[in-house]
């Protein structure tokens, strides 16, 4: 196995590796080694994920999580795909007012902090329901080693103390102690113990989801709801489902890509923008040319743009897929992209909104198993620590993804994402997200395993990863670090991260009636790699510091 270790004092972190049979690259060093020890014991890539996921709860509580939900795309190595929604839910008191006032203006924060922003959690029903379908190892024993991380605790990094500092206003404004998160001063090194979270853990263990979804911890979460003036039920905990859905498949040139479908407009999209970019000499043209940006940015603007007028629950509204991912009307999309100028948003559809983006909250995995079975999840709490509401007793998060619904047609979420119709609040109704787990084939093979946190830029980050090492020529390390942009139609801007962009290549966009903003950085990609002689480069996203990637 040959590897780079990124410098860290804390944990042997490594951000590039390759390996012979398996591969697991996670947000944390602890989570990627309860993943690689479950394929060590005979575990399967499902079993090596729904181990690290419950880790994650402890050890990322930022974003790991069983207060929020997700996404998981599989391929077993018989090339049989399959995709399981356990995005969250709105609980059945939800209404497309609820944010509203008496104006019918949106009012500010309701539906990113405190109690009435979380929806219904998912995450404990999505893992029983890919440990039904294809677990190996017995749950139990998937879940024990996030109950002994709970219960003996872990050292924070310097990247997780400095955020938990950052948020402590917040935790305050909506816990009490006793509280393991309240602290007046987070250091590397501290030590963080979670005795609630590893009883509900324990309950989840022995009593499966009905441990999360009933009995004490259902009685908690509805304790808690009451405390602030929540809506979430035990009615809602005790009929809340995942969903199985099919993946959404698609050609590019001679690759397979499999995505996820809505309640996720990431795979929808995706497709799209390759789709669009399929005709165009993007190899030629060159990374980061003035011919790819503006070309990139142009298919995304038009992709962003059906994101916002279509895209929903599946269950509610009839989302228009496969007209979305039609030939001729993606041949269509482009009648009016011009090489030399940029097609103003405003042309496309009206409206002009800014962006608000508080941080990469939600978290990937990526997985292959020794058998080539693969596994690409992304969950999330959305903002970091959801609501910032921890539920007393019970020892977790909840999440604040009901901002994720079009609260009012029109008006943008924290990720500056218009909605309409497709994606107004409802009861029972999954939100929409950008999520986009992403697994891809060569030549009919196994080839690619990626995903990644960011909000709305999650799917122009697959999408440039992808495109990094299919057009660009570049090995996987250099496709995960090159810098990275994003256009999402609205508001019509370029975002770039900082250094991304020559003077030389701005000044040309620029003349073409782009306009950009720079950003700190882009997404933070986990991304698995089967190279031609069968091997597994996995990497690890180095603009986050705790991002781990091993094999064996």
């Amino acid at each position: 196995m040959q590897c780079r270790k990124a410098d860290t004092p804390l944990y042997n972190i490594t951000q590039s590796v390759v390996a012979d049979s398996a591969m697991v690259v996670s947000p944390h060093p602890l989570s990627t080694q309860v993943g690689i020890d479950v394929l060590r014991q005979g575990g399967n890539a499902v079993d090596a994920t729904i181990a690290l996921q419950f880790a994650m709860a402890v050890v990322y509580p930022r974003a790991g999580n069983i207060g929020g939900g997700g996404f998981m795309v599989i391929r077993q190595s018989d090339g049989q795909t399959a995709s399981l929604d356990y995005r969250e839910k709105a609980p059945a008191a939800a209404n497309r007012n609820m944010y509203l006032d008496s104006l019918e203006n949106v009012i500010d924060g309701l539906s990113t902090s405190g109690h009435l922003a979380a929806g219904v959690p998912g995450t404990v029903a999505g893992m029983f329901a890919a440990h039904q379908q294809y677990g190996k190892l017995p749950i139990a024993q998937l879940i024990e080693p996030a109950i002994e991380l709970a219960r003996e605790g872990f050292r924070v990094s310097q990247e997780e103390a400095d955020r938990l500092n950052r948020f402590q206003e917040d935790f305050h404004k909506y816990n009490e102690a006793p509280n393991p998160f309240l602290k007046e001063n987070w250091m590397e090194g501290d030590l963080l113990m979670q005795a609630e979270l590893g009883q509900t853990l324990e309950r989840i263990r022995d009593q499966g989801a009905a441990g999360f979804y009933g009995g004490e911890t259902a009685r908690l979460i509805a304790d808690e709801m009451a405390e602030g003036n929540g809506i979430i039920t035990p009615q809602d905990l005790q009929n809340y489902q995942a969903k199985w859905r099919t993946p959404l498949t698609d050609t590019y040139k001679q690759y397979r890509v499999i995505s996820m479908p809505p309640s996720s407009s990431g795979g929808v999209a995706l497709l799209q923008m390759l789709k669009m970019l399929e005709p165009y000499p993007l190899s030629d043209y060159g990374f980061h040319s003035r011919e790819a940006v503006h070309l990139m940015a142009e298919v995304a603007r038009r992709a962003y743009a059906d994101r916002a007028e279509h895209m929903g629950d599946m269950d509610f509204y009839p989302v228009p897929i496969d007209s979305l991912l039609a030939d001729q009307y993606l041949l269509d999309r482009m009648l009016n992209f011009q090489t030399d100028s940029a097609t103003t948003s405003d042309h496309i559809l009206a409206g002009n909104f800014t962006v608000g983006i508080e941080s990469f909250e939600t978290t990937h995995t990526s997985v292959v198993d020794g058998a080539g079975n693969a596994v690409s999840v992304t969950t999330t709490l959305n903002s970091n620590y959801g609501c910032k509401v921890w539920v007393d007793g019970a020892g977790f998060f909840l999440n604040n993804e009901m901002d994720d619904f079009s609260v009012k047609p029109g008006v943008p979420n924290q990720f500056g994402l218009i909605g309409a119709e497709a994606n107004a609040v409802a009861a029972n109704k999954r939100m929409l997200s950008s999520m986009t787990p992403t697994i891809i084939e060569k030549d009919g093979k196994l080839f690619m395993v990626l995903g990644t946190p960011g909000g709305s830029t999650i799917i122009t980050a697959v999408m440039q990863v992808f495109l990094n090492v299919a057009e660009f020529g570049m090995d996987l390390e250099a496709a995960v670090g090159a810098k990275r942009f994003h256009h999402q139609w609205l508001p019509d801007v370029i975002m770039v991260e900082e250094g991304g962009f020559s003077p030389e290549l701005k000044t040309a966009l620029e003349g073409m009636g782009h306009s950009f903003r720079e950003v700190q950085s882009i997404a933070k990609v986990k991304a698995i790699q089967v190279l031609e002689d069968g091997r597994l480069h996995g990497v690890a996203d180095p603009r986050n510091t705790d991002d781990d990637a091993k094999g064996y």
